[in-house]
């Protein structure tokens, strides 16, 4: 199941090698497969799902939340189905384009809908669907791209690019990895691929911009399982993605110079990189001082049984796994490296946190919103250095924070005085945007915050380094036979070279409230 190659050309011999199907008879089986699945263009069809009443219930309102928002906008919303969707997007949309290629459907849609002078029906497959460029704001899709060959994948992923105005987003949820509906399918087309291997081919996939040496592409925003699934049917595999169409640069033969996402995952938070940190901080660690610099940290903000924290830049979970143990808080724990996210629900079941304690999220912090007075605390260490325009930032922190509501923020800090060569360049190299503690503080006060108490503690970086280093120094040999040689050199080096850059870095603390 979940193998669009199983399905063969006739019955073949045990013998004889498996013949792919070519495109077109994939498309054939698809149209059979829901041909099967639409007789009475029922929500249990459409679901694939006994339960789906009841699922609908607490998953559609859920999907929508994530959306940017619609009112006054065009949408296209591809794979419409019997339209539960297309209803609420008519309702504050411009112009909704509604595509299905099951007649039945799209029929059901049309009774349910036709009413809204504001939705045009199509009935047409997705591959072979065409549309005028820059002619919508979003296009939605929610069950889809599983049903397609990688070949169509990113086919449609491209044109969806290039309807798409600059600025719009692409929204959508496929299931992953396994089937998640329980009704019963003789046969099962579905392409039920990784979650990484989708963010994989939407950060890949760009086009020609209007301005020599740029491209458009999507940066994610979202990716998150879908929580209703999670509570209801213990799957994690239900998985939505919002990402925004924008321009980035490109290299000299024509490839992207890739985002920030991209950086993390492949560079400075590759897997290895995660755990060979991991090794340095402590089990569930990625940032300065582990446990202990947590703990003293968490200490100042008077956490309360019952409070939710939205921690920014989660790593593997250390401070949210923390908070919640002793404290008896619950987290929104965020990070834009797909690599931290998937080890640290991996983490989360070795330390016997669950989803109702923890949520984590793929996002990207400066596109990601929230409800206003959501949170009690927004907590964030080391990595607020990578954005530029931290004003925007911290005015969505300021909104997001009920009124009482606290910030706390750790992040490498610069000196107020000329810098060295070299190190310009290695803040070049990691794309960081450094600001004195003073001048910080100062951007946190312009956001609108009370209390601000901004301190420069270098020391206490240093002193945190000392430690690591003669603890990574005495563990040489695990750390070797469990990474490499060059591995550790590497480290070695790395923490030498930060203890050498503190006349130019500093390390800011910073704590605020909200009246």
């Amino acid at each position: 199941m979940g193998d669009i190659g199983v399905f063969m050309r006739g019955r073949a011999s045990r013998s004889a090698p498996e013949v792919p199907m070519t495109l077109q008879e994939v498309r054939e089986a698809m149209t059979e497969f829901w041909q099967e699945h639409s007789q009475e263009a029922s929500l249990q069809e459409m679901m694939l799902d006994t339960n789906a009443h009841q699922l609908t219930k607490h998953e559609l309102p859920e999907i929508l939340s994530y959306l940017p928002s619609y009112a006054g906008k065009d949408i296209v919303e591809l794979g419409a189905g019997i339209g539960r969707f297309t209803t609420a997007l008519a309702q504050w949309a411009n112009h909704v384009v509604a595509v299905d290629f099951m007649e039945k459907f799209l029929n059901k849609n049309r009774e349910l809908n036709g009413h809204q002078k504001n939705i045009e029906f199509i009935c047409e497959d997705v591959t072979k669907l065409t549309l005028e460029n820059n002619s919508c704001d979003l296009v939605f899709s929610n069950w889809l791209i599983m049903y397609l060959e990688d070949e169509e994948v990113r086919s449609l992923i491209r044109k969806k690019l290039e309807w798409i105005r600059e600025g719009g987003y692409l929204f959508a949820r496929e299931s992953c990895n396994n089937p998640s509906g329980n009704i019963k399918r003789s046969k099962n087309p579905t392409k039920y691929r990784d979650p990484c291997t989708y963010m994989a081919i939407f950060s890949m996939t760009t086009i020609p911009s209007d301005v020599d040496g740029e491209v458009f592409g999507f940066e994610l925003v979202l990716s998150r399982p879908v929580s209703s699934y999670v509570k209801m049917k213990q799957n994690h595999n239900q998985v939505i993605w919002l990402l925004q169409k924008l321009r980035r640069k490109a290299s000299a033969d024509n490839s992207t110079s890739g985002t920030i996402q991209e950086f993390l995952d492949n560079q400075q938070y590759s897997l290895n990189g995660i755990l060979r940190y991991e090794k340095v901080f402590g089990h569930t660690f990625v940032s300065t001082g582990g446990i202990e610099t947590t703990r003293d940290f968490v200490s100042r903000l008077d956490l309360q049984p019952g409070q939710l924290v939205l921690d920014v830049g989660c790593g593997i979970g250390g401070s949210a796994f923390y908070m919640v143990k002793e404290f008896g808080v619950q987290v929104v724990a965020i990070d834009l490296s797909t690599n931290m996210i998937s080890l640290v629900r991996q983490r989360a079941h070795e330390v016997g946190v669950n989803d109702n304690e923890v949520q984590f999220e793929i996002a990207d912090a400066t596109k990601r919103d929230y409800t206003p007075e959501t949170f009690d605390v927004i907590y964030s260490r080391d990595t607020v250095l990578h954005i530029q325009d931290k004003l925007s930032l911290f005015k969505q922190f300021y909104k997001w924070l009920k009124p009482g509501g606290k910030l706390f923020i750790t992040d490498y800090c610069c000196s107020d005085d000329d810098h060295s060569n070299k190190f310009k360049a290695y803040v070049r190299q990691r794309n960081y945007n450094l600001l004195s503690p003073a001048k910080y503080g100062e951007v946190i006060t312009a956001a609108g915050f009370s209390t601000v108490d901004a301190r420069d503690r270098t020391d206490l970086l240093v002193e945190c380094l000392e430690k690591e280093l003669i603890h990574l120094q005495s563990i040489q040999e695990e750390f070797v036979q469990e990474f490499s040689q060059s591995d550790y050199d590497y480290l070695v080096n790395g923490w030498k070279d930060k203890l050498g850059r503190t006349e130019d870095q500093r390390w800011g603390v910073f704590y605020a409230e909200k009246n």
